[in-house]
C-alpha cells in the first residue's frame, strides 16, 4: 500500500494483511497474529485474506 493515504476515507474498501503494517505501525508477524486470532476481522477471497477497512476502525475502537 502506498503511503499516499492520509485519512481513513482514502483507504481502499479492503486491505491486505501487509497493508496493516504501516497503518498500525506493527510488524508482519503481529499483523498476521491479529488476523489469525480474530482480533481484526477478515474475509477470505480465494486464497487471499482481505481486511475490510471498517474492521480496522472496529479494532481500534475496542482498544
Amino acid at each position: 500500500m502506498s503511503s499516499n493515504y492520509h485519512s481513513f476515507e482514502e483507504l481502499p474498501l479492503t486491505l491486505r494483511v501487509e497493508d496493516l503494517m504501516p497503518i498500525l505501525g506493527i510488524g508482519r508477524n503481529t499483523a498476521y497474529e491479529l488476523v489469525r486470532s480474530g482480533k481484526i476481522r477478515s474475509i477470505r477471497i480465494g486464497r487471499q485474506l482481505r481486511i475490510p477497512k471498517d474492521a480496522i476502525q472496529d479494532y481500534l475502537a475496542q482498544r
